[in-house]
Formats: C-alpha cells, structure tokens, sequence
C-alpha cells in the first residue's frame, strides 16, 4: 500500500491500516534505520483516570501513606560484617 505525503508534511494511512490497528488518534513516531515507525497510542483521559481513582476507592489515609513511602529513604545496602580483629599480614 501506497500513502502520499502532501505539500504539508501529511500522511493519509489507508483505511484498512487503520482498521487493524483499532481506532486510534494518536501515534507515537519513531525513525529506525531509515524507516518511519507509527504506533498507536492510548491516551487516558482525565474523566477515565478519575474513573479509575474512584473504582479503586482511595482514602486520604491510603495517599498519605503512598505518598510517603515514595518519599521514604532507599534501605541501605546490608554489607559484610566488619572482621572481629584487624587484618595483620603475616610475614614469609
């Protein structure tokens, strides 16, 4: 199949290209050795994020407490216990 890119840089996909990818209004555009590569992209929608939110039924206690333990501190790495007396080379 065949699009034709007019004076204004745009594309016209072919209607059974677009039927098989779903009904999709926007296209992430990438280039990949020289080829122009379109996917379709699902925007989220406010009304569908608050949808989400209420089916989830968040309290303001449940915030609070992803709030913060996203802000807490990474653990710190658990390393080797230190040798009970220092190293003392011997000699040959």
């Amino acid at each position: 199949m065949l699009a034709k890119m007019t004076s204004k840089n745009q594309l016209t996909l072919p209607k059974s290209v677009t039927q098989a990818v779903a009904l999709a209004e926007y296209f992430d555009v990438e280039v990949r050795a020289g080829q122009i590569i379109l996917t379709p992209v699902r925007i989220q929608r406010g009304d569908a994020v608050r949808a989400k939110l209420a089916e989830l039924a968040l309290t303001e206690v449940d915030l609070v407490q992803a709030v913060g333990w996203a802000r807490a501190p990474a653990a710190a790495p658990a390393y080797a216990a230190e040798p009970a007396a220092p190293y003392k080379p011997t000699k040959p």
